[in-house]
């Protein structure tokens, strides 16, 4: 039998995302494919998708109302390097949301992490860093799952359907 493709088993777990009624899809070329990680989002329904201008602390800060408010919300960042412009949001306010409303608010957010290849084509120095082990010690209320197998895919987004909270999601481009 052969073996899903990563970038098949990514595809297939934001089809079946696209599927929950309250889904929303955020990012930076979702409805206009133009990295590896917006190409596995071709089959959502483009009502489901927010296209946003490079704004990364805005679109974390977004993300977060949008989860406040009810949405379960799947957020893009094709690079650790970009997600380090919304730290300030990541760490302050959407690592301590639950702590801050006294479990008043207890959003369920998917934040897609790219790390940047290192092959067939390098990036440059700024656009591949892998920032795991820092962003872990700096939010202690979120949870980090590192992709690097389609196994690893279907097992951790099966978790994150179905255990509201905040979860980070490492995935590999040079992997699709």
């Amino acid at each position: 039998m052969n073996q899903p493709s990563y970038k098949d088993t990514l595809t297939n777990a934001m089809n079946e995302l696209s599927k929950i009624d309250n889904t929303i899809f955020i990012g930076q070329q979702l409805l206009w494919h133009g990295n590896p990680m917006s190409n596995t989002v071709k089959d959502v329904p483009t009502e489901k998708l927010i296209e946003v201008p490079v704004m990364e602390e805005s679109q974390m800060g977004m993300s977060l109302g949008m989860a406040m408010a009810g949405k379960f919300v799947i957020t893009f960042y094709p690079r650790w390097d970009f997600l380090i412009c919304a730290t300030n949001q990541l760490v302050n306010h959407v690592d301590k949301i639950v702590g801050m409303s006294k479990g008043e608010w207890n959003p369920h957010m998917i934040i897609r992490i790219g790390k940047g290849s290192d092959t067939p084509l390098d990036p440059g120095h700024q656009h591949k860093g892998n920032y795991l082990q820092e962003f872990k010690s700096l939010c202690k209320n979120i949870e980090f799952h590192d992709l690097k197998s389609w196994q690893d895919i279907e097992l951790g987004y099966k978790y994150t359907m179905d255990n509201v909270g905040i979860h980070c999601l490492i995935e590999y481009p040079e992997l699709y």
